[in-house]
């Protein structure tokens, strides 16, 4: 199995002065289902190198399991150092692909035409396509063959409003994700916040937040193993 998993390089909560990036959490969760089952993982970001680490999901107090793990294997760690730029990618390489979140991807990646184009061709092939947290923000600009949204009339899910307003960041975003999926005509659904909530819409898999990320990767797998 060929995965490849997409990160943000965008690093700045808009004008707040903090720091931002993609969830090491949701990642390292992501990353390790793939790996355990001898999948070969690439990593590409939008410009490439080392993508900036969400300060927030990297909290010495507070690590979950696959972060530890993440830690102390170095070819992890030298693997995401060197991520590839988006435009060296091409989509008929990979079996599935996986964006990972985190406030950056909210930034830089629905904007990314190339980004917009490895979706919609992925999409087209019929191949698993996943997004979890702020990732599926990476779904807002991308249209079907018919040049309509992509998401319209599809069931999704993504980072909630009642998340973002109990982190307290509503007015640091460009956008509330929840909203933009909706008003793109989504079917966008959610369950408890901090709860894992993965919904799949065909080969479409999205979910909730960092605690969605590993079943999200195992319903990619899960995928691939019934067309296998």
């Amino acid at each position: 199995m060929q995965i490849l998993m997409v990160l943000t390089s965008h690093d700045r909560l808009g004008d707040s002065g903090s720091k931002t990036g993609f969830s090491l959490e949701e990642f390292s969760a992501a990353f390790y289902v793939f790996k355990d089952a001898g999948a070969e993982i690439t990593l590409a970001s939008p410009t490439g190198g080392q993508p900036p680490i969400d300060p927030r999901s990297d909290g010495a107090g507070h690590q979950s399991e696959t972060v530890k793990r993440f830690k102390t294997d170095q070819a992890a760690r030298t693997a995401l150092a060197d991520t590839l730029e988006l435009e060296q990618v091409a989509p008929e390489d990979f079996d599935a692909v996986f964006y990972v979140g985190g406030h950056g991807a909210m930034w830089d990646l629905p904007e990314d035409r190339i980004s917009q184009a490895l979706i919609a061709a992925v999409h087209a092939a019929g191949r698993p396509l996943a997004l979890v947290g702020h990732g599926p923000a990476a779904l807002l600009h991308v249209v079907d063959a018919g040049g309509r949204p992509l998401v319209r009339g599809r069931r999704v899910t993504a980072s909630a409003n009642s998340e973002e307003e109990a982190m307290g960041l509503t007015d640091s975003l460009p956008f509330l994700l929840q909203d933009e999926l909706v008003r793109l005509g989504g079917l966008y659904g959610k369950g408890p916040d901090w709860i894992s909530h993965v919904v799949r819409d065909g080969a479409l898999i999205t979910g909730q937040n960092r605690d969605s990320a590993a079943d999200a990767a195992t319903a990619v797998l899960e995928l691939l193993r019934r067309s296998a």
